[in-house]
């Protein structure tokens, strides 16, 4: 049977990484790659018996810049990337076991994922398709969020209408912390994307495009009062990204 090996980068993760941890304890590995924690994650890391890694912080923003480095110094050549706030149902477990015995199997799956706000799934956020099982031979992750990494080979998605398969996210962000890490997201997304040429246009188009697909061709309107202020605050964050983009082109 072929092995499996379960990455997770880690910062100040101490919050929910033993749920997470027992989520996955099923696998042949599993790899923490920390980014210089102050907390106790590496010491819950450590009681598990995980394999730990260490990527120097450096002030990065995000996850994203260690990704490459942490999946390959994973041992086994099958990664399952899981974030320090989701879980892995047993169901998914053994399918992925189940599906590299294939011989026609993809060499990338995307995985449905669960996201909770105020206290409830979002049916507008699911399937919220992740790229998060691949080869480790030729994968990278580009360093920049909101990216997927290059898989060499045939990708597949997983059925959505089985919820058994799907990852948990156990984040429950309040709006504030929405809003915080959405600062953060669009400097690195101003970045990724510096070769664009926003202008007044697109401070108009595009938060009213990702509000209208997210309430209304997405259905966040299933999903009452809490719909509406996530399809909101999805405008805002990118009102917000085309915004730095202007300022730093006029600065």
């Amino acid at each position: 049977m072929g092995k499996i090996s379960v990455v997770i980068n880690t910062y100040n993760a101490e919050k929910h990484l033993q749920r997470v941890l027992d989520s996955v304890n099923g696998f042949d590995e599993i790899l923490i790659c920390d980014m210089e924690s102050t907390d106790s994650t590496l010491t819950i890391a450590k009681k598990n018996n995980c394999k730990i890694v260490i990527f120097p912080n450096n002030g990065y923003l995000s996850a994203e810049p260690a990704r490459t480095f942490a999946i390959q110094s994973a041992s086994n050549p099958w990664v399952l990337v899981v974030d320090a706030d989701e879980l892995i149902t047993e169901s998914l477990r053994k399918y992925l076991y189940n599906y590299i015995e294939k011989r026609d199997c993809a060499q990338g799956l995307f995985i449905p994922r669960l996201n909770k706000f105020m206290e409830k799934n979002l049916k507008c956020a699911y399937p919220d398709y992740q790229l998060r099982f691949f080869i480790k031979e030729g994968t990278e992750w580009p360093p920049y969020v909101h990216t997927f990494p290059k898989v060499n080979g045939r990708l597949e998605k997983l059925p959505k209408d089985n919820m058994e398969l799907a990852m948990i996210h156990l984040a429950n962000d309040s709006i504030h912390s929405i809003m915080e890490k959405d600062n953060r997201y669009s400097d690195n997304d101003v970045d990724k994307k510096a070769n664009k040429k926003y202008g007044m246009g697109a401070l108009l188009y595009r938060p009213f495009w990702r509000f209208f697909k997210c309430y209304v061709l997405e259905s966040g309107w299933r999903d009452g009062i809490r719909g509406l202020i996530y399809a909101g605050l999805k405008g805002v964050y990118q009102f917000e990204l085309v915004a730095k983009h202007i300022e730093k082109r006029l600065t």
